[in-house]
């Protein structure tokens, strides 16, 4: 009896006992339920995007100069002594006027000399002419020996010879006596002299530059980028580095074929439609003319896709705060240097495209907030 009364007496130190020891193992079993919850899904990544936006600066143009469409280096035909050059740089010439002269002395001189020697050949030749036919006679008369006769026939050949050669150097200094006079051979401007009055020069060497005035055309200078988009045939649109108000459409005529070795540009020639205001040596910008009225450009880091079928990403973003990108067909035109593309069709102004890890993203991917480059 007394056993079962301290058995009694123990029952509410147990029943505490439980309760102290059950309550840190409820506890700890609700915070395991709270962390075993799943974490909230990670925000969209950022991109680096851009406003697209019409710039005039897009409308890229380049210095140039006005040139005449056709210039002529001209020189004498002969060797002489330039004993005058009546004209100067910037002088007006018209068809015929005197450009330069050589000193006649020297050329009279060889053309005095050309004719003695055609006298002397002649009288060479007469005395052949009597050596062989005496010999011939003395031949037939078995007088002279065979070998006599073939050396007086060889002599006779040799004057005949001299007599020609000696014709023709009289018939090239008369010429040259007549090539002492350099003309204009059209009504142009002088626009560039080489050699002056005591220089002797060769024959061919140029002496003054001749330029048509009634043909100019604009030269520029344009980087491979450029050119790849700009054939033979495309409009043009220059004006006056002074004075942006005197302008005149053309055309390109012709892209020389070699680069420049030290920009590595090539020169490209623009007939002008109405050149009567651009003076000879005037500095002109010139740029397309056929680029549209909105000129769009992109860094080219923003192209994605195939060469033939380029594209870039478009972000929408909507009134509750996502967006999303979405893959956009893009037609280019041409490009304004290294780094920039300017965009034919595809795109608005004001619409938002990645220009930054572009190769990573998919159609309808969602990202977060726009990162300025």
């Amino acid at each position: 009896m007394r056993a079962a009364a301290d058995f009694f007496r123990a029952l509410p130190l147990v029943a505490l006992l439980l309760t102290l020891t059950a309550a840190p193992l409820a506890a700890m079993g609700w915070l395991g339920q709270r962390t075993a919850e799943p974490p909230p899904p990670a925000a969209p990544r950022p991109v680096v995007s851009m406003l697209v936006e019409d710039l005039p600066s897009a409308r890229r143009s380049f210095a140039g100069v006005v040139v005449a469409g056709t210039e002529v280096q001209i020189g004498f035909q002969t060797l002489g002594r330039l004993s005058s050059r009546p004209v100067d740089i910037g002088d007006h010439v018209e068809t015929g006027d005197l450009l330069a002269e050589l000193a006649p002395d020297d050329l009279q001189d060889n053309v005095r000399a050309a004719r003695s020697a055609v006298a002397s050949a002649r009288v060479t030749l007469e005395t052949a002419e009597a050596t062989a036919e005496r010999t011939r006679d003395l031949a037939r008369r078995n007088v002279a020996t065979k070998a006599q006769l073939e050396q007086a026939e060889r002599g006779l050949k040799s004057a005949e010879a001299g007599l020609q050669q000696a014709l023709s150097e009289k018939a090239r200094a008369e010429d040259a006596e007549g090539f002492a006079r350099l003309l204009a051979p059209f009504d142009g401007v002088v626009s560039a002299v080489f050699e002056s009055p005591g220089a002797v020069v060769n024959a061919g060497t140029p002496i003054v530059t001749l330029s048509d005035v009634e043909t100019r055309e604009a030269v520029i200078d344009l980087p491979e980028a450029v050119l790849s988009s700009t054939p033979v045939g495309t409009p043009a649109e220059m004006w006056l580095e002074s004075d942006p108000s005197i302008r005149s459409s053309g055309r390109v005529t012709r892209i020389e074929a070699l680069a420049d070795t030290a920009t590595r540009t090539r020169r490209v020639h623009i007939a002008m439609d109405s050149p009567q205001n651009f003076r000879l040596g005037a500095l002109i910008r010139a740029q397309r003319g056929d680029l549209p009225n909105t000129v769009l450009t992109l860094p080219r880091d923003a192209i994605t896709g195939p060469a033939e079928a380029p594209m870039v990403w478009v972000v929408t973003r909507d009134a509750d705060g996502t967006a999303t990108v979405h893959a956009r067909d893009v037609t280019l035109r041409e490009a304004t240097d290294d780094s920039s593309v300017v965009i034919a069709e595809g795109l608005d102004p004001g619409e938002e495209v990645v220009i930054r890890g572009v190769n990573s993203l998919n159609d309808g991917q969602q990202v977060g907030e726009r990162v300025a480059p």
